[in-house]
C-alpha cells in the first residue's frame, strides 16, 4: 500500500511537472524538432533539468543498500545495444516526432480528457501488443 501510494504520488508529481512546462502541448515537441524554422528550445532545458535532477538523485539513491520504500532496486540487467533496442527506439522518435507525443505527456493528457491523447495511448497499446505477437513468441 505504501509504496502504490509513493508510486502515485511521484507520477502526480511527474504529471504537474509536465503540465507546468507544458511539455503536454505537441506544438512545443513538434517546434523543438524545427530546427529550420520555429525552434523552441524550451524541452531541451526541460531535458536538461530533468536529467540534472536524475544524475544528482541516482548517485545519492544508489549509495544506499536498499531503496526507502522496496527491498530491492529494480534495475535494468541488460547493457547490450542490440538491433530490436535501436529499431524500437527508431519507431519510438519517429512516432514521437509524427505526433509531438510521448507516452509521459500522452498519459498526462488523459486526465484533460484530450482526444489526441486518448488516440496516442490506444495507439501506444496496440504497438505493445503487435509486437508482443510477433516478437515476443515461446
Amino acid at each position: 500500500m505504501k509504496t502504490d501510494a509513493i508510486a502515485f504520488l511521484s507520477g502526480i508529481l511527474f504529471g504537474t511537472g509536465l503540465a507546468l512546462s507544458h511539455m503536454i502541448d505537441p506544438n512545443k515537441v513538434l517546434n523543438f524538432l524545427d530546427v529550420t524554422g520555429r525552434w523552441d528550445p524550451s524541452l531541451l532545458l526541460v531535458m536538461i533539468g530533468a536529467l540534472a535532477v536524475a544524475m544528482t538523485a541516482f548517485r545519492i539513491i544508489l549509495k544506499r543498500r536498499v531503496p526507502l520504500w522496496s527491498g530491492s532496486f529494480q534495475l535494468p540487467q541488460k547493457a547490450a545495444i542490440d538491433p530490436k533496442l535501436i529499431f524500437g527506439a527508431a519507431i519510438f522518435g519517429i512516432g514521437w516526432g509524427m505526433s509531438g507525443y510521448c507516452p509521459g505527456p500522452s498519459v498526462t493528457g488523459l486526465s484533460l480528457l484530450s482526444r489526441e491523447s486518448m488516440i496516442m495511448i490506444l495507439a501506444i497499446y496496440s504497438g505493445f501488443f503487435v509486437t508482443h505477437r510477433l516478437l515476443d513468441k515461446p
